[in-house]
């Protein structure tokens, strides 16, 4: 279960100052995958990183009873260290047999002797094949996915997919996306974010009705 309490977040400052998440109060129940709808510029890549942990809110506090990864494709390395110590790095962090995590990671990336060379020398993609082959390595009951994830091309998206697919055998899945056939993939169950606040938890066609009506015609949103 992970807990919401009266989280909300501005970005900027004075005339500048921007609500993104406001007073969102939510219990989410975690037994089962969970998707988070919301339109483009809705919150939702900030909503999942304070989730995550790897963003503070302005105020309120997020209530984890349940190990949660960090935000699959979020590229937090340490640019002067190569893949292999910030594999090592990140092992230690989550008490991982470092020599399991590196094996696998190896495996799965296929980037070779690239993990023994500085981050800062990557490409996008092969930063992205690094944090989610790391992410895949470590057990957590919760993964969080953001739709701006981005794993090149087809075939390693394919391998991506079935590994995730095999996590989700044993641990659960929240993605936030404006994609339904994203959602779609993985969940039964979603919620909205629009206008800074967050519906509660429903039956994914209920989610998508709602959505839709949002979308389409900018309806009255009650959480």
């Amino acid at each position: 279960m992970i807990r919401l309490h009266d989280v909300t977040k501005y970005y900027g400052w004075g005339r500048e100052t921007k609500l993104v998440l406001d007073g969102i109060d939510r219990e989410l129940d975690t037994s089962s995958s969970i998707g988070i709808l919301g339109m483009n510029g809705a919150g939702k890549s900030t909503l999942v990183n304070i989730i995550a942990g790897a963003l503070p809110p302005t105020s309120g506090y997020v209530e984890r009873h349940v190990r949660v990864s960090w935000p699959l494709g979020l590229k937090g390395f340490v640019g002067g260290l190569t893949g292999e110590e910030n594999i090592r790095f990140i092992s230690r962090i989550y008490g991982a047999d470092r020599r399991k995590v590196f094996r696998f990671v190896q495996d799965f990336s296929e980037l070779g002797d690239d993990l023994f060379r500085p981050i800062e020398t990557y490409s996008s993609g092969m930063k992205s094949r690094l944090t989610v082959g790391v992410s895949m390595a470590i057990d957590f009951d919760v993964y969080l996915m953001d739709e701006g994830l981005s794993v090149a091309d087809r075939r390693f998206t394919k391998r991506y997919s079935d590994v995730m697919n095999q996590r989700l055998d044993r641990s659960s899945l929240i993605i936030v996306s404006h994609n339904m056939n994203t959602v779609s993939r993985y969940c039964t169950r979603a919620a909205v974010l629009h206008g800074g606040k967050l519906s509660t938890v429903m039956p994914l066609h209920e989610a998508a009705s709602l959505y839709n009506r949002l979308a389409d015609r900018g309806a009255d949103f009650q959480p």
